[in-house]
C-alpha cells in the first residue's frame, strides 16, 4: 500500500502499533509504502553486545552526545548517499513525516559531534509507549554510529523502555547481537510495550549527563552478568 503526505500523526502511531512501518523504495520517488515483514529485527536494550574495545572507546570518547538538538541534520545524514550506500529509502515524504513526528514529541534523534561541534554521526527513531523503533543511523567518523547506539540503549534503559525494534536485520546490527523473531512473537511484545509508560527525555533525571548515563548503563550490565 502506498501513501503520499499529508498523513496524520495519529495514522502513523496507529500503523506502528499494528506492526507496520513506512519506507520508500528510492529517495527520488514521491510515494512511500507500509511494510509488515514476516520476520522482525530486535535488539536487547540491556544485553546489547558491546566488545571490550568499543566500551573503552565510548567511555573515553572524543565525541559529544546530544539528544533532539538537530533532528533535521540527523535525518539528512541518514538520507545522504555514500559509496557504501548509493541508494536510500528516505525520500522527501519520509523526511516530512518524521519531522512532523519530531515536532509532536514522538520522534527523537541522538547526535554525535566531534571536538569542533560538527555533526559526525547519529540516529533517529520513534517512541510509542515503552517501544522504540530505530529508523536509521549514519556515521561520518569511525565509531560515531556505534557510540550513538550505545547512548540510545542507555537512555532507553533509564527511561523504562522494553522493546527496541530494528525493523530489518543487517550485518551492522548483527555485530551488536540483533536478531529476528516471527511476526506473531513481535506483535505480542509490541502489544505489551505500547501501553507501558516510558520517558525518552528522562524527566525524572534532570541534569543527568550523557557521560554519566552511559556509565550507569555499563555498571548495571556488569552487575547483572
Amino acid at each position: 500500500m502506498s501513501a503520499n503526505p499529508p498523513i496524520t500523526i495519529q495514522d502513523v502511531l496507529t500503523a506502528y502499533a499494528m506492526g507496520l512501518f513506512p519506507m520508500a523504495e528510492r529517495a527520488d520517488e514521491q510515494a512511500f509504502y507500509w511494510y509488515d515483514p514476516p520476520l522482525r529485527g530486535q535488539m536487547d536494550i540491556v544485553g546489547l553486545h558491546v566488545p571490550r574495545s568499543l566500551k573503552k572507546f565510548v567511555l573515553k570518547s572524543p565525541f559529544t552526545i546530544t539528544v533532539d538538538q538537530d533532528f533535521p541534520g540527523v535525518m539528512a545524514g541518514c538520507a545522504a548517499r555514500t559509496d557504501d550506500r548509493p541508494q536510500t529509502w528516505i525520500n522527501d515524504g519520509i523526511r516530512t513525516l518524521f519531522t512532523d513526528l519530531y515536532r509532536a514529541g514522538f520522534a527523537h534523534s541522538v547526535e554525535v559531534r566531534d571536538a569542533g561541534g560538527a555533526l559526525v554521526g547519529g540516529l533517529y527513531g520513534l517512541a510509542i509507549g515503552a517501544a522504540f523503533f530505530g529508523e536509521s543511523m549514519f556515521s561520518r567518523e569511525s565509531g560515531a554510529s556505534k557510540t550513538a547506539l550505545i547512548h540510545l540503549c542507555a537512555r532507553l534503559w533509564r527511561g523504562g523502555f522494553t522493546l527496541l525494534d530494528t525493523q530489518y536485520l543487517n550485518p551492522h546490527l548483527e555485530q551488536f547481537g540483533a536478531y529476528e523473531i516471527p511476526r506473531d512473537q513481535y506483535l505480542a511484545r509490541l502489544h505489551q510495550a505500547i501501553p507501558r509508560p516510558a520517558d525518552f527525555n528522562l524527566r525524572r533525571n534532570p541534569g543527568l549527563s550523557e557521560d554519566q548515563l552511559v556509565r550507569e548503563w555499563f555498571a548495571m550490565r556488569a552487575t547483572n552478568q
